[in-house]
């Protein structure tokens, strides 16, 4: 940087230089190196917790199931309620079968009346399922229910009634039970038991209930608190968002939590529209939600081919088909139910009658082929828990099946069914 050696100030330069440097440009160096492998350790890490977060949303539902939701407890007792198929509540309960403190020998009356709660209501609501939260006491209460479920073996066979039970990761129930939301709903009930509602629900349909929680209290990612929290909010609704309009939303069942992430719709407009189906009853058509107060057609339009009405005399109510291109699925609905072929003249007839695309035509056709699909179906399905209920039940060379919890750059947290994950390490 100096030009001339020879100069008398040459001593005076090298040495503001050397200063300015040390005293001044290096840290600048420093902060703006440390600031970008920030800013990219934190959109790596809010694009993990996006990853989590979609795949824990697309958990497959337990459809059609009688759903017995316990919120663990030792010291307030083990709410239970009983949930329908359809996710209704049908009745609740309370068993104390553990201690109620450390030093407490539980009282044999005490236990068989919790182990006749819980038989009566399996079998008097022909429960198929029991779903426990993973929160205090949840391994306790899975021992019991296992023991239980082992004892009432003949009282099930005799009546051909199959129960399972499975551990519910209930990360952000709490916020859920105490929320507004869920005072609405349930304005009797307590926490806990509003809590074990949304146990059962979770195992049913996990992105109808997840919907109604912050993403950020769901439990899927790490180091939420130390990033930037508008890209991170930003990133989640983005991915609940993709996940309920990949989903579609039922019309005529789905909440207002729900209704708010399909395309075209906010928040005050879901309102309306539940507003509008609790005055008018059932909706029965697409063309219904015209009539909304609000619903103008642009929103009409982005949101009418995510909204599915199982109760429309119109099939093609219930499919992906949008209602501008019915025209063109009538067309090709005879063939496809009579499992024909469309062939290339008629789709060649049909772009150019209708203006449509030739991807168009074979989405409408792969979608009338295969009504009421389900995305989720392809996953995993929830796995049941069965004999490892303890460290000590596990030996050596036994294959276990896990849930995965989380995942990460290095490696995954596995809940193989005992108090400890499992941590699978990438070589």
């Amino acid at each position: 940087m100096i030009k001339d050696l020879s100069s008398i100030t040459e001593p005076y330069v090298r040495a503001a230089c050397i200063d300015a440097y040390d005293r001044l440009i290096k840290l600048s160096i420093v902060r703006e190196i440390r600031s970008d492998l920030k800013d990219k350790a934190e959109d790596q890490a809010i694009h993990i917790f996006g990853e989590n977060l979609r795949n824990y949303l697309l958990q497959p539902p337990m459809k059609g199931k009688v759903v017995l939701g316990i919120d663990p407890a030792f010291r307030t007792g083990c709410k239970l309620v009983v949930i329908d198929p359809t996710g209704k509540f049908i009745v609740k309960d309370k068993m104390f079968p553990h201690q109620l403190n450390k030093n407490e020998v539980v009282p044999q009356e005490r236990y068989q009346e919790a182990v006749d709660t819980f038989k009566r209501l399996v079998l008097d609501y022909n429960c198929e399922i029991c779903a426990m939260g993973n929160g205090t006491a949840s391994r306790e209460t899975e021992a019991f229910v296992a023991k239980t479920l082992e004892e009432m073996k003949p009282e099930l066979e005799a009546k051909g009634q199959i129960v399972k039970y499975i551990i519910v990761n209930e990360a952000g129930a709490s916020v859920y039970s105490a929320s507004d939301l869920a005072r609405d709903e349930f304005p009797d009930f307590h926490v806990e038991e509003r809590s074990a509602v949304s146990i059962a629900r979770r195992l049913q349909d996990p992105l109808a209930e997840l919907v109604k929680i912050d993403p950020k209290a769901i439990g899927v990612g790490l180091y939420q608190h130390d990033v930037n929290q508008k890209k991170l909010s930003d990133m989640l609704d983005e991915v609940v968002g993709s996940v309920v309009n990949q989903v579609g939303v039922n019309l005529n069942t789905a909440s207002a939590s729900l209704l708010k992430y399909v395309s075209g719709i906010n928040s005050s407009l879901a309102k309306k529209i539940i507003a509008y189906r609790d005055s008018n009853g059932k909706i029965t058509s697409r063309e219904d939600l015209k009539k909304v107060s609000g619903l103008g057609p642009k929103a009409f339009e982005q949101c009418a081919g995510f909204l599915k009405i199982p109760e429309s005399e119109n099939p093609l109510d219930n499919t992906w088909v949008h209602p501008e291109n019915y025209e063109v699925a009538k067309e090709v609905l005879p063939l496809v139910q009579k499992n024909e072929k469309v062939t290339a003249a008629l789709k060649k007839e049909l772009e150019e009658k209708y203006g449509v695309g030739e991807t168009t035509i074979n989405d409408i056709i792969d979608e009338l082929a295969k009504p009421n699909r389900d995305p989720r179906d392809g996953y995993p399905a929830p796995i049941m828990q069965k004999g490892v209920v303890k460290f000590e039940d596990l030996t050596v060379g036994m294959k276990v099946t896990g849930k995965i919890k989380n995942v990460v750059d290095f490696g995954a947290f596995v809940d193989i069914g005992v108090h400890q994950d499992a941590h699978l390490i990438e070589p």
